[in-house]
C-alpha cells in the first residue's frame, strides 16, 4: 500500500521518507495515520543494508508518532526464508530494537480471522486493512508495534 504524507514545507503529497519530489525539503511530513507498510526489500539490499534501512525507518517512523508497521521482508526463494527475513528475526530476538518496537509479530502468526489476530486488531484497529488480506498468514512480513517515544522539535 501507498504511503500518503503532506509536505509541511510546500503542502503537496510525499513519501513518508526521503526528501520531497516537488520542493526538495527534507523536513519531515505531516501523516494522518499511525500504521505505515515499509517494504524493506525492495531495491534487492543486502542483509546489513536492509538491517541498516530498518534502523533507520523505525526512527524516523517514530519521531513521525507512526504506532504500528507492516514489515515487508519477503519469504525468500530458498522454501525455508530468506536471509533478511531471518536476520530481522534474530535482530528481534536479540532485542536489536528493543529501544523502538514494543512487541513484533511474524506474519505467519497472526493469520486473519484467528485469535491472534483479533486480538493484535483490538490494539490496533489500523492493521485490519493490512491484514485482513492475510487469511493463512504471510510469512514475509512481520507486524512492529513501536513504543510512544515520539520525539518533539
Amino acid at each position: 500500500m501507498t504511503q500518503i504524507a503532506e509536505c509541511p514545507e510546500c503542502g503537496n503529497v510525499r513519501g513518508l521518507f526521503g526528501k520531497c519530489p516537488h520542493c526538495g525539503s527534507v523536513s519531515l511530513p505531516n501523516v494522518s495515520t499511525d500504521t505505515v507498510e515499509l517494504n524493506i526489500k525492495r531495491g534487492l539490499p543486502t542483509v546489513e543494508e536492509a538491517l541498516e534501512q530498518l534502523t533507520e525507518y523505525l526512527r524516523m517512523a517514530s519521531e513521525l508518532g507512526i504506532k504500528a508497521i507492516i514489515l515487508i521482508h519477503g519469504y525468500g526463494s530458498s522454501g525455508e526464508g530468506g536471509r533478511i527475513k531471518w536476520a530481522i528475526h534474530e535482530a528481534l530476538e536479540n532485542n536489536r530494537y528493543a529501544d523502538r518496537i514494543e512487541e513484533y509479530y511474524y506474519g505467519e502468526q497472526v493469520p486473519y480471522g484467528t485469535q491472534a489476530c483479533q486480538a493484535l486488531l483490538k490494539q490496533r484497529p489500523g492493521l485490519k486493512q493490512y491484514l485482513k488480506h492475510f487469511k493463512a498468514g504471510n510469512a514475509g512480513m512481520t507486524v512492529l508495534l513501536l513504543g510512544s517515544t515520539r520525539r518533539s522539535a
